[in-house]
C-alpha cells in the first residue's frame, strides 16, 4: 500500500477509507458506522491516521486506538455509547456524539497516534473453535488423540477449545422452538451457533495430548495491557464478542496457553514435530493466511506438503477463498466472501482435500456442504 502520509491527495484517501468504512458498516455496526462518518468530516481526525505504517492506514485501526482508550476510561462521556461497556447504550444518531467523541480523541491525540504508529489490528475470534470442533472430532474418531497446532494464534484463545461449552442448534422453521446440542462445558465461555445440513455434531469433546501455538507476534493475554489491546479490537457493536473473548482471556489467566514467537513457515516444522510426540498431528489456521504474501502462502503450502511426505499430518482451514486463490478447495461455486472450512489429510505420503463447510467468519453458524 503507498505511503499516504503529509499531502492533501493522500488525505482524501484517506477520508474516502472512512467514507467507506461508514456504508460497509452501517448493518452490522452502527456505532462504527457514526464515528467513521464523524471522522471523515473532519480532516484533523483524518490525519491522525496518517501516522500509521502505509500498510496498516486503515480505519479500523483507528477505531480500535480510539477503543483501546475508552475501555482505559468506562466512565468517560463517550463510553455511553459502546454497547459493550454499558447495558442502555445512548443511540449513535444523537447529536451529542459527536461533541463527546471530538473531546475525547482532542484530549488523547498524542496517545492516538503513539497507538496508530505502533500497534496493528490482531483478532482471537473464539467462536471459531465451534466450526474446527466437529471436524476435529472425526479426525480423533480417526487417529485417536489429537496433537493440535494453532498457527497464527494470536493470544492462544483457539488452543483452549476443550476448555469451552458448545451449543449447536438447527435453524427453526415456521417458528418451531430451536433444539440444542450441547457438547462440553460447563465454562464461562459459551459459544452458540446455527447449524445448517447434516453437521456431524460430536457427542464429546474430542481428546487431545498437546495444544501449541505459533505466531510471529503474539499477544500475552495474561498481561492486562496487551489483552486490552485485543478486546480493542472487536467492534463495539458486537458486545456477545467482546464478552466472550474476556471470559475466555479469564480463562487464559488461570492456564495460559503455550505459545511460540515464530512465523508460519518457520515454526511449522519443529511446532507439528513436538505436538506430534504426543498425538496425531493436526495444523489449524482461520483468517490467517490472507495476511501472508502470495509468495509466503506458497511457501507454507509447499511446507505442509513437504511435512505431510514424512509422516501422517491433518490441517484444518477456515479461511476466505477470495483472499486465498492459493488454497486447495474442492467445493465449486461458493459465495463471494465465504468462509471455506476444509481439512487436507496426509495418509503415507498420500494428501486427500475436502471442503467440508461454509461457516460464518465468527462462528455464528455452520452450513455443512
Amino acid at each position: 500500500m503507498e505511503d499516504l502520509r503529509d499531502d492533501s491527495h493522500s488525505l482524501s484517501e484517506l477520508t474516502r477509507r472512512f467514507h467507506e468504512s461508514a456504508a460497509t458498516t452501517s448493518n452490522r455496526a452502527p456505532l462504527y458506522r457514526a464515528l467513521s462518518g464523524i471522522i471523515a468530516d473532519d480532516v484533523d481526525l483524518v490525519r491522525l491516521l496518517s501516522h500509521a505504517p502505509a500498510e496498516q492506514q486503515l480505519p479500523v485501526l483507528l477505531l480500535a486506538a480510539i477503543h483501546y482508550l475508552v475501555l482505559d476510561e468506562p466512565e468517560s462521556d463517550l463510553a455511553q455509547w459502546y454497547p459493550n461497556l454499558t447495558d442502555e447504550p445512548r443511540s449513535p444518531a444523537e447529536p451529542a456524539l459527536r461533541s463527546a467523541f471530538g473531546a475525547f480523541v482532542a484530549d488523547h491525540a498524542r496517545e492516538l497516534v503513539e497507538l496508530v504508529t505502533t500497534h496493528t489490528t490482531q483478532t482471537n475470534e473464539v467462536g471459531r473453535c465451534a466450526s474446527f470442533l466437529p471436524v476435529l472430532a472425526l479426525l480423533a474418531d480417526e487417529m485417536g488423540a489429537l496433537g493440535h497446532l494453532d498457527v497464527g494464534t494470536s493470544g492462544g484463545l483457539n488452543l483452549m477449545l476443550d476448555r469451552y461449552e458448545y451449543r449447536y442448534g438447527e435453524k427453526p422453521v415456521d417458528g418451531a422452538a430451536r433444539s440444542v446440542h450441547v457438547v462440553g462445558g460447563p465454562s464461562e465461555v459459551v459459544l452458540d451457533t446455527t447449524t445448517r445440513g447434516a453437521v456431524p455434531l460430536p457427542m464429546r469433546i474430542p481428546e487431545f495430548a498437546a495444544h501449541i501455538g505459533i505466531d510471529r507476534d503474539p499477544i500475552d493475554v495474561t498481561d492486562p495491557t496487551a489483552a486490552r489491546w485485543l478486546e480493542a479490537c472487536v467492534w463495539p457493536d458486537q458486545a456477545d464478542r467482546f464478552h466472550r473473548l474476556r471470559a475466555a482471556v479469564a480463562l487464559a489467566e488461570q492456564s495460559p496457553p503455550d505459545i511460540r514467537r515464530t512465523d508460519a513457515i518457520d515454526g511449522l516444522s519443529n511446532g507439528v514435530d513436538e505436538v506430534g510426540a504426543a498425538g496425531h498431528p493436526v495444523v489449524t489456521n482461520s483468517w490467517v493466511l490472507n495476511y501472508l504474501s502470495p509468495d509466503e502462502r506458497t511457501s507454507y503450502l509447499a511446507e505442509l506438503e513437504r511435512i505431510g511426505g514424512e509422516r501422517d499430518l491433518s490441517w484444518i482451514f477456515a479461511e476466505a477463498p477470495e483472499l486465498v486463490p492459493e488454497l486447495p478447495i474442492t467445493a465449486t461455486g461458493l459465495d463471494t466472501g465465504v468462509t471455506a472450512l476444509t481439512v487436507a489429510r496426509w495418509r503415507r505420503g498420500v494428501r486427500t482435500v475436502e471442503t467440508v463447510a461454509t461457516c460464518h467468519p465468527h462462528g455464528y453458524w455452520i452450513n455443512w456442504l
